[in-house]
């Protein structure tokens, strides 16, 4: 069940991404379409990330110059599966892809010499790293039912920065031309383990 400021947190999301007129919405996932969803993928929606999608699902936008991602929202109903599980899994392959090339933790002990030796150890290191889900393109938010709030990552590898305080700033951020000005105060707190060692 998603709790009641979850709830208000991503219906007011929804709400401001129909007002901005930026992307085609359908109809929103049902209870059945969250539980295909989190079974088919392995993971629990946030509950602000649940209601957003219940309100409605952003599918697709105008094509425009210089955009890189051919379909950046996750087509949840629709979309292909395989399509759908490499955008789950992008946050862990470009990491992976980063330690292929030099990227090492020291937790995960001394680094082999041979390349793929080091992505096959950092690949079971991450293997219980928390699921991040995408919103749009290379944002995130953490996966986990009973949280709210979570500020949404820009995730490429080790270069994760902040996108939005919480979902409704982000969808602002992202989607309000000209984008609102930041405060010299405006200090977001990263809520999720292990990546937040990236910001």
């Amino acid at each position: 069940m998603v709790g009641k400021e979850g709830s208000r947190l991503g219906t007011e999301a929804a709400r401001r991404l129909a007002q901005l007129g930026c992307c085609e919405i359908e109809e929103g996932l049902s209870e059945a379409g969250f539980a295909r969803i989190e079974h088919e993928y392995g993971f629990e929606f946030a509950d602000d990330h649940h209601a957003f999608l219940a309100a409605g699902l952003p599918v697709r936008q105008p094509w425009e110059e210089g955009q890189t991602w051919e379909n950046p929202w996750p087509d949840w109903r629709n979309g292909d599966p395989e399509a759908l599980r490499k955008h789950v899994e992008w946050p862990v392959n470009y990491l992976l892809w980063d330690v292929e090339r030099g990227h090492w933790r020291s937790s995960w002990g001394e680094r082999p010499n041979d390349p793929l030796a080091a992505v096959e150890i950092a690949r079971v290191r991450l293997a219980d790293v928390p699921r991040m889900v995408p919103v749009y393109a290379h944002r995130f938010l953490p996966a986990g039912r009973g949280t709210f709030g979570h500020p949404v990552l820009s995730m490429r590898g080790t270069d994760i920065i902040y996108y939005g305080t919480n979902l409704l700033d982000y969808i602002n951020q992202e989607f309000q031309d000209p984008r609102p000005e930041r405060t010299e105060t405006w200090q977001p707190h990263a809520t999720v383990s292990f990546w937040r060692d990236y910001l």
